[in-house]
């Protein structure tokens, strides 16, 4: 079992390492994912014009009150992700998974953003 600061270092290397090759646009703008213990949060981000598009997390009572664990409250947030950044005319995004692996929560997410009609 590796300690909690190895594990935190061997994250932000991966996270530095795939953000050198994507940059998120207006047009396609960059869906980025922090996941917490209890939580998880998602931020539609235009890196050239550094703004926030939409947002969404999982302490907003809409999604919080979802039945289920927490990898089908990640799936709700993904579906609700979607229909603000489809509100804005957004339908393409591009994934950025912050360095944690595509599993459980982070891959909840992404299948409830392309269920909610996002493309990736």
């Amino acid at each position: 079992m590796q300690s909690k600061s190895k594990m935190k270092n061997t994250r932000l290397r991966r996270k530095r390492r795939i953000r050198k090759n994507m940059e998120g646009t207006t047009e396609r703008p960059r869906m980025s994912v922090y996941r917490s213990n209890k939580n998880i949060y998602v931020q539609l981000i235009d890196d050239r014009s550094g703004h926030t598009l939409a947002s969404a997390s999982s302490l907003e009572q809409e999604i919080s009150s979802t039945e289920g664990d927490k990898s089908a409250v990640a799936k709700r947030l993904g579906e609700v992700i979607a229909e603000r950044a489809l509100a804005q005319g957004i339908e393409r995004v591009i994934f950025d998974r912050n360095g944690y692996l595509y599993h459980g929560r982070v891959a909840s997410v992404a299948d409830g953003a392309r269920s909610g009609g996002l493309n990736f």
